[in-house]
């Protein structure tokens, strides 16, 4: 199934001392069904800002949150969690993945969280086939026991997708993933994420700075000092 999402005057600021920083200045923003949408603009435009607030890991001062129709971003903390946990996907640029875990068991780890220690054992062996695919729809087939640190940065970022993708959302949103990747790594990463956009219907939002990489989402918005400043078409 997939999902809209959209964002109507978003405002948010942050306090440096006694300074306030203004980091988005009423954004209207949405993300079609299935679609896939790029974000771009220098350091500091508040392009994260906006993807951690359309994720519900941030609040917005003034606006608000739509998700189908339904504003989430002043739902109960209790419908906020399962949202995260259900509905979305996050990708970062730092992949976040535990070192004292496989690569495997780090796409494992969300179930874990989520279902809690009785219903994770209940359903151990299918948990570990759903994550055991999904590490070689991305490539890492032959990586499943290997530890953070013995793969590759674009492995990781691989993992990290998988891990993503476990709980079977029906929004992603990644910032900036190939931030920390030579060019080439970062190309086929960003293949992979526009397959499985196409393949499971994703509604996906992109941060990059990279506007080659942007180009590859069906649509570019350009944020510049916390607005948007211009819609750029996709060039494919």
């Amino acid at each position: 199934m997939t999902t809209h999402i959209a964002a109507f005057g978003l405002c948010r600021s942050y306090r440096k001392g006694k300074i306030e920083v203004p980091v988005l200045r009423g954004v209207d923003f949405e993300v079609g069904h299935g679609e896939m949408v790029a974000v771009i603009g220098a350091s500091g435009s508040g392009k994260s800002t906006l993807l951690h607030i359309l994720g519900l890991l941030d609040a917005p001062d003034a606006g608000g949150v739509v998700l189908d129709g339904k504003r989430i971003d002043a739902c109960p903390e209790r419908e906020r969690d399962a949202l995260r946990n259900r509905t979305f996907g996050f990708i970062f640029q730092f992949y976040h993945l535990l070192p004292e875990l496989t690569a495997l068991e780090n796409v494992m780890a969300p179930h874990f969280i989520s279902h809690g220690l009785f219903a994770y054992w209940k359903h151990r062996k299918q948990i570990r086939r759903d994550a055991t695919e999904l590490l070689e729809r991305v490539g890492l087939g032959h990586r499943l026991t290997h530890y953070p640190s013995e793969l590759s940065g674009g492995e990781m970022q691989r993992a990290a997708i998988a891990r993503a993708l476990v709980g079977r959302p029906s929004v992603l949103l990644a910032d900036e993933p190939t931030g920390n990747l030579d060019s080439t790594t970062g190309h086929g990463v960003l293949e992979l994420l526009r397959d499985l956009n196409r393949e499971r219907g994703l509604t996906m939002m992109l941060v990059t700075h990279d506007q080659q990489i942007a180009n590859q989402a069906d649509r570019v918005v350009r944020l510049a000092e916390g607005r948007i400043e211009e819609w750029v078409p996709a060039l494919v």
